[in-house]
């Protein structure tokens, strides 16, 4: 291990639901829960206002909505979230060529690689000042860890939660970890947690005095070669800059059941159609495709076919995916289907005619990104309005959709730079309302800078600064 606390560990607090907060003047400082709004939807993230009510991540939406009733509910905006999530990782490569991001939200930076740090003052500042330039070019605020590695770096930046920094001198690093919880280790869940309790074993501390041999009995060779090592603060694992990506695939879980063939066969293909266009955008191919279905009895079933060679071509995925639908029986009803393509490569082999059933030299050849031929522009009265979606009137401006329902849509008119909007509700085929493109969190983005038009969102008064997320139901959140 290094002997300076030149890792860095950045996660942006509550991102989604801030990006959501900053975006919309009369969301910030309240509840703010982002996901899938349906029967079966569950929480993708939630502001910090609403894990006091014990919101969290992956929880189920209907429990969410109990729990807090009174807060937004909104329908996730991920292309916007991945340009802001760019943004913020090219500033982590400026930092250093060593960047390895983990989701959108979250990455390691190795300090040293690119001459930023060399010991912790230097490390100090450039957390600091990163947490800075974060605030300036989007908005947000993220928390930053800094250690001699990257399992101690994390663990910095979930005591740094909100908007904070936490450094780990090096050689304090055993002393700080022996009191805490053993689910503080990576790789420890409930299961292997209530394992080590029912041996005596609940901090860190103890994992250490119970010795390797004891550990590898409980918990099996790798595992517990590799807890006793956490334990002793040891973790020689570098910053990875690339990860190669070993699979793309795209999923849907549906409200109710579906248990008509025909219509499982359409959804199957217009899967196959967005991993392709997600394949495309990578530039990436692959050989083999995978059908994921997941049956009324909760029964997951996946097949798999390999093809000759690498492909993008979306109807080599459709017919290969209508090919192992056909293996699957689905007469109970259906509640998840999934279509993905691994085996990945950066080329395609041209001559895959044969792998395609019927008349395919007769269809239009796709573009990169462009929606399947069975898309259509929707009528007014066609179109969805996902809560918290943007919208624009032609007199009234830019605004969000707060609801909609019975033929009604509801609309604030507000924007990032704006005060709190007021709320008009129109017809749902209103033609002077359209959907609208999101607007950047900042006023002026040219060149990678500008303010955020009323300053950084802040703290809820209900939390203190140095809180780190530990106690009580809010505890089990991810930021």
């Amino acid at each position: 291990m290094r002997t300076a606390p030149t890792i860095l560990h950045l996660d942006m607090d509550a991102f989604f639901a801030s990006v959501e907060q900053a975006s919309k003047p009369s969301l910030r400082g309240k509840a703010v829960v982002v996901g899938g709004l349906g029967p079966r939807g569950v929480v993708a993230t939630c502001s910090y206002e609403a894990r006091v009510f014990g919101v969290h991540s992956a929880m189920p939406m209907g429990q969410a909505r109990r729990l807090a009733p009174h807060a937004a509910y909104l329908v996730p905006r991920f292309e916007l979230y991945r340009s802001i999530s760019e943004q913020v990782m090219r500033l982590l490569r400026e930092l250093s060529p060593l960047v390895e991001p983990l989701s959108l939200d979250e990455a390691f930076v190795d300090l040293d690689a690119g001459g930023a740090a060399r010991d912790a003052e230097t490390a100090r500042l450039a957390g600091t000042k990163l947490r800075t330039d974060i605030r300036t070019v989007t908005g947000l605020t993220g928390s930053v860890g800094l250690a001699a590695s990257k399992m101690l770096a994390k663990i910095a930046s979930e005591a740094a939660k909100p908007d904070g920094l936490v450094l780990i001198p090096p050689g304090t690093e055993r002393a700080m970890l022996e009191p805490m919880t053993v689910r503080t280790l990576p790789g420890v869940g409930p299961a292997t947690g209530d394992h080590l309790r029912r041996a005596g074993i609940t901090t860190v501390g103890e994992i250490a005095e119970a010795g390797e041999d004891e550990l590898v009995r409980l918990l099996g060779k790798a595992h517990g070669h590799a807890l006793y090592a956490m334990a002793l603060a040891r973790d020689e694992r570098p910053v990875v800059a690339e990860r190669e990506t070993k699979s793309v695939s795209v999923e849907d879980t549906y409200d109710v059941d579906i248990h008509d063939r025909v219509r499982v066969g359409v959804e199957v293909g217009r899967l196959a159609d967005r991993c392709v266009r997600r394949l495309r955008a990578s530039g990436l191919s692959g050989r083999t495709i995978v059908l994921k279905v997941r049956r009324y009895d909760f029964s997951t079933l996946t097949r798999s076919e390999t093809l000759r060679g690498p492909t993008d071509d979306p109807a080599v995925v459709r017919e290969a995916a209508a090919r192992l639908l056909d293996s699957v029986d689905t007469t109970g009803g259906v509640r998840l289907l999934g279509v993905g393509v691994s085996g990945l490569a950066d080329y395609t082999q041209e001559d895959l005619f044969a792998q395609a059933a019927g008349d395919r030299a007769e269809e239009p050849a796709e573009e990169p990104g462009t929606e399947p031929a069975e898309a259509h522009s929707p009528s007014p009265a066609e179109r969805r309005w996902p809560s918290g979606h943007d919208v624009r009137h032609t007199e009234l401006g830019h605004g969000w959709v707060q609801g909609s329902g019975l033929g009604r849509v509801t609309v604030r008119f507000e924007t990032p730079y704006s005060g709190v909007g007021r709320v008009r509700t129109f017809l749902v085929d209103d033609p002077e309302l359209t959907p609208a493109d999101p607007l950047p969190l900042v006023a002026d983005t040219e060149g990678g800078a500008g303010q955020p038009s009323s300053g950084p969102l802040p703290l809820p008064a209900s939390l203190p600064k140095s809180w780190s997320g530990g106690g009580g139901a809010a505890a089990t959140s991810r930021p």
